[in-house]
């Protein structure tokens, strides 16, 4: 009894007629597939919004009130501030003459002795992420800035915020004529000098300067402020070579000193986790010139090309 012959493709064939099989049922399934669509990344970080809040999708320019008289006040407004700005050149730096300035050992950049004088700071709390801490500011009985308010360091329930509990106080930016920035040019100075009367809570001061690149508007120097309880008044100095950088609330690796020649605002933030009342109370601001310190800058620096 014969058995019937079994045809043998060659191997080569076999697999090209397996490959074509396997492409004709990857076209079929292909239409049936919807392209993967990955999210674009932004190149300049989006403000912060509060979890559940929508989105403004209107355009910048609804948001101006376009009003004739208002353009003319505005107009007034900034050709004074530009003679002003032009005459005090003539003068000297800060309006002062040249020799007082170059002479100059102390100076009182803030002080709070009407309330006018308060319109230069603004306050905020977490309650900006739906947290529960308030904070408040008012002049105080002995022409002082009085800040004061209660810390609750509870997480808004959104389902995303993980920590929450924190208060701030920040000098607003200066601004000269046609809204440009205004800095401060502390190179004479090496030491911060603080008149303050706290109740035993720790501080931060923060210390904004001007950066090059817009991912490094976040960049502010620190440095902690230990208030005593009681009522007795504290005066504090903090050379600026103790102050550290950091983003966005993490301490840095590459260190360097505080630009001093543009500087733009001084802060105070409070976020020690001890839920309660707070209060401290400021007399005055100002920088100073300590030649016994010597010391350029207190942190260790990482050369990026080191010598040989």
């Amino acid at each position: 009894m014969s058995l019937p012959k079994i045809t043998r493709l060659p191997s080569a064939r076999l697999l090209g007629s397996i490959s074509h099989l396997h492409l004709q049922h990857q076209q079929l399934l292909l239409p049936s597939l919807l392209p993967l669509s990955v999210p674009r990344r932004a190149v300049t970080p989006s403000p912060y919004r509060r979890p559940g809040q929508p989105r403004e999708d209107k355009p910048p320019w609804q948001k101006i009130n376009f009003d004739f008289w208002k353009g003319v006040g505005g107009i007034k407004k900034h050709f004074a501030l530009l003679k002003k700005e032009f005459f005090e050149r003539w003068t000297g730096p800060e309006g002062k003459p040249i020799l007082e300035h170059m002479l100059e050992q102390n100076r009182v950049v803030w002080e709070f002795r009407h309330p006018e004088s308060l319109e230069d700071w603004t306050v905020s709390s977490d309650q900006e992420i739906g947290g529960q801490s308030t904070v408040n500011l008012k002049l105080g009985k002995n022409d002082t800035c009085y800040l004061y308010g209660t810390l609750n360091s509870t997480p808004p329930r959104d389902g995303e915020t993980r920590y929450s509990g924190y208060c701030t106080m920040r000098s607003k930016q200066p601004l000269i004529s046609f809204d440009r920035k205004k800095h401060h040019d502390w190179t004479s100075f090496n030491t911060l000098h603080l008149r303050v009367r706290g109740d035993g809570r720790p501080w931060m001061i923060n210390i904004a300067a001007e950066t090059y690149y817009s991912h490094q508007k976040d960049d502010i120097y620190c440095y902690f402020l230990y208030t005593r309880g009681g009522p007795y008044w504290q005066d504090v100095k903090i050379p600026f070579s103790k102050f550290f950088l950091t983003h966005r609330g993490r301490i840095q690796d590459d260190q360097h000193p505080v630009w001093l020649d543009k500087i733009n605002t001084i802060g105070f933030t409070l976020g020690d986790k001890a839920d309660g009342p707070f209060q401290l109370e400021i007399d005055f601001i100002g920088v100073s010139k300590d030649f016994a310190h010597t010391e350029e800058f207190a942190y260790e620096l990482y050369k990026k090309n080191p010598e040989v």
